[in-house]
């Protein structure tokens, strides 16, 4: 399959990979896909893209804070609550029984770098994609065949995460009536490229 996809979606892939690494993510998802999108598409995808508000520094900003924030935020505790849980009791009495900084002294240490990177896999090591992540690949073939593209440009992985995004992207991109919007937008360029 990746032997139909033109150089720049073939970057846009590597990219994805390199994301989720700077991320320090465990595997591909279909955010990273999209970021792989927004640093190696061509100019006009870019700027359609930008045009929606959406950038590589500002997707990648956004993941970066979302792992970036408290072990356990707003939408955790809201989450506890509904099982019965009281966040704010929990950590209050964790600072009675062990010390104010209790929670601080007991944030994971960033892991230590080996020979060859960090962590397990290091550096250089191979990322998995996500299931999800898969299909948005699968999914970009069959927009191509769809059209009857002979090959699988970054407006076709656009089209493909557009059509199966996950939550997070589902967020980045502005929720579906962004989506819905973006999609014709998306087939224009490609009808002008053809």
């Amino acid at each position: 399959m990746f032997e139909r996809f033109t150089k720049s979606a073939r970057m846009a892939v590597v990219s994805a990979q390199e994301d989720a690494r700077a991320l320090r993510s465990s595997s591909i998802e279909v955010q990273h896909v999209l970021l792989g999108l927004l640093s190696q598409s061509e100019d006009d995808v870019r700027a359609l893209l930008a045009d929606a508000g959406i950038t590589h520094d500002s997707v990648k900003s956004a993941l970066a804070k979302r792992g970036k924030g408290e072990p356990l935020g707003e939408q955790d505790a809201e989450a506890l609550r509904s099982i019965g849980i009281d966040l704010d009791a929990v950590r209050e009495t964790l600072a009675e029984n062990f010390g104010e900084d209790a929670l601080d002294r007991a944030a994971p240490q960033e892991e230590r770098r080996g020979l060859f990177g960090w962590g397990r896999g290091g550096d250089f090591g191979h990322i998995p994609f996500t299931r999800e992540s898969k299909k948005v690949l699968e999914l970009s073939l069959r927009e191509a065949l769809a059209r009857k593209d002979k090959t699988i440009e970054t407006g076709h992985l656009l089209l493909a995460i557009l059509r199966a995004p996950n939550q997070t992207t589902f967020d980045l991109l502005g929720g579906s009536d962004r989506i819905h919007q973006l999609r014709p937008k998306v087939l224009a360029l490609l009808d002008r490229a053809a």
